[in-house]
């Protein structure tokens, strides 16, 4: 067994989503001073690698207090998009990979966007899902969708067509995963446990790859 962590580490100066506040750390007590440490964080739902809920765009849609602990868990599929993609994943780049689908819950896209962590080219130019396509995934029975990009839809978007594609279909949406290379060709259970927060659209949450090396 080996266990991969897919996440990016909350810190001040993160790159976050444009418009999106950075995260700010606050020392409230120190060993030397009192004994004991403690920090206060503030930051937003969508800092660093989170979850997308439908209630993120849609006025009715599920919040995370309505999504049971089981909806973040499941079998996952990682594809290998780095070469075979430029500005938007097509049905055609995925339909080879239909049989996979059809037998995993959490669908992982590897576009490579993830070396530019860090660099002012995250913002900006990677792939994201035609709507061809997002409709196309929209027909499986997937959790999930995960990506190595700061957003399923492009940085100028106005409305945002495949969150709301996916989120009506109820499937769950996290950004900003870290590397996922590793995870080619393998079989893995994929955790996206989010913080217990009431009424959240969206949440940090700790995504994790466990692969099983049993033959």
């Amino acid at each position: 067994m080996r266990v991969f962590d897919l996440s990016r580490t909350i810190e001040p100066g993160m790159p976050c989503y444009p418009g999106t506040p950075e995260p700010e750390f606050h020392l409230l007590s120190s060993i030397e001073k009192d004994g004991f440490a403690e920090q206060q964080f503030t930051l937003s739902s969508h800092t660093g690698t989170h979850v997308d809920l439908p209630s993120h765009i849609l006025p009715a849609g599920r919040s995370l207090d309505d999504c049971s602990l089981d909806r973040f868990i499941g079998k996952g599929f990682a594809i290998d998009l780095r070469d075979s993609v430029s500005g938007a994943i097509t049905i055609e780049a995925l339909q080879v990979f239909q049989d996979q689908l059809q037998k995993c819950e959490f669908l992982l896209l590897c576009s490579g966007w993830s070396k530019f962590w860090g660099t002012a080219e995250y913002y900006t130019g990677y792939p994201v899902l035609s709507s061809a396509a997002a409709l196309w995934l929209g027909g499986f029975q997937l959790k999930g969708i995960g990506v190595d990009m700061i957003s399923v839809d492009a940085s100028d978007s106005g409305d945002f067509p495949v969150h709301r594609t996916l989120l009506e279909k109820g499937i769950l949406l996290i950004e900003n995963l870290a590397d996922l290379s590793p995870l080619f060709g393998t079989s893995f259970t994929f955790f996206a446990f989010p913080l217990k927060i009431a009424h959240a659209e969206a949440s940090p949450l700790r995504a994790v790859a466990i692969v099983d090396d049993k033959p």
